[in-house]
């Protein structure tokens, strides 16, 4: 079944949608996402809750949806095949779905030698392709991977990440398609800043009708400084982030609004792009801009739909 969410009632509509996303805290401290729930309400659809992102320790995604579902606004929380075994992931799924959680965004999670616990064991039993079918065979049959069907199925809108730019290219097509087939009803791409590569993308999404089967929300990152897209462009896999954006940052005299200002014309771009049906907007440890980017690219008010 599906949940009914705001972001599935927004995107099914045909409405340009907006997500962004929260970073949960490295404590048991609630209240950085307290402050960014009521600091951002009403500047997005829906609003990510990351799950151990890079493999550093935080507060956990459910418990994150559940504190900022208090504030009234939509969390999609993210679950990560890294950490959990099939029946972990089934049973945080059930647990998810009994608070209210709606959206769920299926991943296979970042190696654990990235993040502050190296020695960690790593889980992997299911990537995001088989955690995807599993979970929407759990809302629509209300089938366990193991076979035991459930009489009260969780109501969910299931969304994937996907790369346009890492490696082998050929084949970012065909994955995204696997993800489709296996039940993703939205897609969240890796920070776009090569249009042309993206666009190049697009056309092989558009050739295989999948852009008609899953909403496509084109991933945004505002840079506060030129080191940071040169540590983008150098240091982070599967991001492609040309010359001209960085010399454009070293050159600004105010790196930070230039940043936004990218951003912006960024999405602009993205808005006119067939196919793409939404951004996800990432600013990462740096949420509070949220409000002003989305503002800024004339996607307020946020639309109602009932």
């Amino acid at each position: 079944m599906k949940a009914g969410s705001n972001l599935e009632k927004v995107l099914e509509a045909g409405k340009f949608a907006v997500t962004a996303e929260i970073g949960p805290p490295q404590s048991s401290n609630p209240e950085p996402l307290t402050h960014h729930a009521r600091m951002m309400k009403g500047s997005a659809d829906a609003f990510n809750l990351t799950d151990n992102q890079t493999a550093v320790v935080r507060l956990s995604s459910i418990a994150s949806a559940a504190i900022i579902m208090r504030e009234d606004i939509e969390p999609v929380i993210q679950m990560t095949c890294r950490d959990r075994n099939r029946i972990a992931l089934q049973s945080d799924l059930l647990g998810a779905s009994a608070i209210g959680v709606k959206n769920v965004l299926c991943l296979t999670g970042d190696h654990q030698t990235f993040g502050n616990e190296r020695a960690a064991k790593s889980v992997f039993d299911f990537d995001s392709v088989s955690e995807l079918y599993t979970f929407d065979k759990l809302r629509t049959e209300g089938l366990q991977s193991g076979g035991t069907v459930i009489d009260d199925k969780p109501e969910l809108y299931l969304g994937c990440a996907e790369n346009p730019f890492a490696t082998p290219y050929e084949f970012r097509a065909t994955r995204l398609a696997k993800k489709v087939d296996s039940g993703a009803d939205f897609v969240q791409t890796q920070a776009i800043f090569d249009m042309d590569m993206f666009e190049k993308w697009m056309d092989e999404v558009r050739s295989r009708g999948l852009d008609k089967k899953t909403h496509i929300l084109a991933g945004v990152i505002p840079m506060k400084t030129a080191g940071a897209a040169r540590y983008m462009k150098n240091k982070v896999p599967g991001m492609i982030v040309p010359d001209y954006i960085i010399e454009r940052m070293r050159n600004a005299s105010d790196a930070k609004e230039e940043g936004i200002r990218l951003c912006v014309e960024q999405i602009e771009t993205l808005k006119t792009i067939k196919g793409v049906h939404g951004v996800h907007v990432m600013a990462v440890m740096w949420e509070e801009m949220v409000p002003r980017i989305v503002e800024m690219a004339g996607l307020l008010p946020r639309p109602t739909v009932k």
